[in-house]
């Protein structure tokens, strides 16, 4: 009988756990348990760990020289094999490093075994994952910095231009196009700031850490991590493994970028509805319908608020697995992987398309000065007036809205009310309240820092394009 076991275990896939099984792995258990699907995507990166390991371990004196100069051969064919496509994955090699490893061994026979020497594919995963969240964290700022300069080109070209600002979805007060656009400018930098600071906990190489408890070989930790670009090695063992926290980091950083995109597409689907008018977006960024000729449709916003989920999805997915996890490593964690590689696809693809919309889109003039000249939006001015006439701000509210009330009675706007009738309704009013309550007069009032007035929209555009050059110049990396 034993003999008929050791048949059937050479005839079965090898494993790199297999020594002390003696039955063949489930065919159901290979497919549930396979990550090569996904996590082949880090090919490049666990290719570039194995040959800054086989680096250390030549110099270290625990693998030869000549095995060194194999291992990285057999890695760099293996490197062109899986670019040209010609490469097979395997699902019954679990992952991408066993796929890496089967394929470098049969290349270059015992030298590719002795790679795997004072490592575990606990950190090796985990190395893995750190370099390419940080390509990926880069190549996600360079997109954030497009979607900025698309804000900048909207409130330079568009400078003058007074729209509605709102609270509560109605009519508030005048404010320019450009305020409007440099607010998500703000919120936008806010995204690529928390990206960089997160940045610096993903830069950190966990290899060397093994399966938890380190290693007894002689290696050197920090001669990988600066081979690899890392700032730093992580400091203890089994926190390298087990942690996960800088996905989760990112995650959330991916969920603020989502949801500013989100802010911005419901507001480019409202003001490109015919109830407001307020932008006529790009005909080659929006569809029409199956039966109703007349429709052009905002598509990309949609898609942009609807992928929003997904990734608090994906934010929530990965905090459920990690909140109960007994140090160290854990399989749960291979759960990791979809979720951040979903998140990374979705948010590049919804920041690359959104900055290309909203550097296309195109305001209208007319409906926002019709909108902008209706509804009562210079009301705050009238009571600011009153106020510099000596009276309380509460008993300067109070007229206004007397004011207002009889405006609506009669269906005009405050502008349209005599002199006679303003008087009626507070003597103190005189002939340049009309100043006060134009769009113009409304704007340039608002002069404190941070404001839309003309004046101080035009100092924080050239503030914000001197901070956008400078973070271009900087090596924030």
């Amino acid at each position: 009988m034993h003999g008929a076991v050791m048949t059937e275990r050479e005839n079965m896939p090898e494993k790199p756990w297999g020594g002390r099984f003696r039955e063949k792995t489930e065919k159901l258990l290979e497919e549930f348990s396979a990550s090569v699907q996904f996590d082949c995507r880090l090919f490049r990166q666990d290719i570039a760990g194995s040959r800054a390991h086989a680096r250390m371990l030549g110099k270290q004196g625990i693998i030869s020289q000549a095995d060194v100069r194999a291992i990285c051969r057999g890695l760099d064919e293996i490197e062109k094999e899986i670019e040209s496509g010609a490469f097979e994955w395997r699902q019954d090699l679990e992952d991408v490093h066993m796929n890496i490893e089967r394929a470098l061994v049969a290349k270059i026979g015992e030298a590719g075994k002795r790679l795997h020497t004072a490592r575990s594919r606990n950190d090796q995963v985990a190395t893995d994952v750190r370099l390419y969240l940080r390509g990926e964290i880069d190549r996600i700022d360079l997109q954030l910095a497009d979607l900025q300069e698309a804000f900048l080109h909207q409130a330079e070209k568009f400078m003058d231009l007074p729209m509605p600002g709102y609270t509560h979805l109605q009519r508030a007060q005048p404010v320019l196009w450009a305020h409007h656009m440099l607010a998500y400018f703000e919120m936008t930098d806010r995204d690529r700031e928390r990206l960089m600071d997160c940045r610096k906990r993903v830069n950190l190489c966990p290899l060397g850490s093994a399966a938890l408890a380190g290693t007894g070989f002689p290696i050197d930790r920090d001669a990988v991590a600066r081979e690899l670009g890392f700032i730093g090695i992580t400091a203890n063992s089994l926190d390298s493994v087990g942690d996960r926290d800088f996905i989760v980091e990112f995650l959330s950083a991916a969920s603020l970028i989502m949801a500013h995109l989100s802010r911005l597409s419901e507001e480019l689907i409202l003001w490109s509805s015919r109830e407001f008018g307020f932008i006529e977006l790009p005909d080659g960024f929006c569809t029409g319908s199956s039966i109703m000729p007349q429709k052009k449709n905002p598509d990309v916003p949609e898609l942009v608020r609807g992928k929003t989920g997904r990734v608090y999805g994906n934010l929530m997915s990965v905090l459920t697995v990690v909140k109960a996890l007994p140090l160290a490593y854990n399989r749960d964690l291979q759960e990791d992987k979809e979720a951040l590689l979903d998140t990374i696809d979705t948010v590049s693809s919804c920041v690359e398309i959104t900055a290309a919309l909203v550097s296309r889109m195109t305001p209208r003039k007319g409906s926002l000065s019709r909108a902008v000249s209706t509804g009562f939006l210079t009301a705050t001015d009238m009571a600011d007036y009153l106020v510099n006439k000596g009276v309380p701000f509460r008993e300067a509210h109070a007229i206004v809205g007397k004011a207002v009330s009889k405006c609506i009675a009669r269906g005009v706007e405050l502008t349209e009310l005599t002199i006679e009738e303003l008087k009626a309704i507070s003597s103190l009013i005189e002939e340049d309240v009309f100043e006060v309550l134009s769009v113009t007069g409304s704007l340039e009032a608002r002069k404190s820092s941070g404001g839309t007035a003309p004046s101080m929209v035009e100092r924080a555009l050239k503030e914000a394009k001197k901070r956008f050059r400078r973070r271009k110049r900087e090596d924030l990396y």
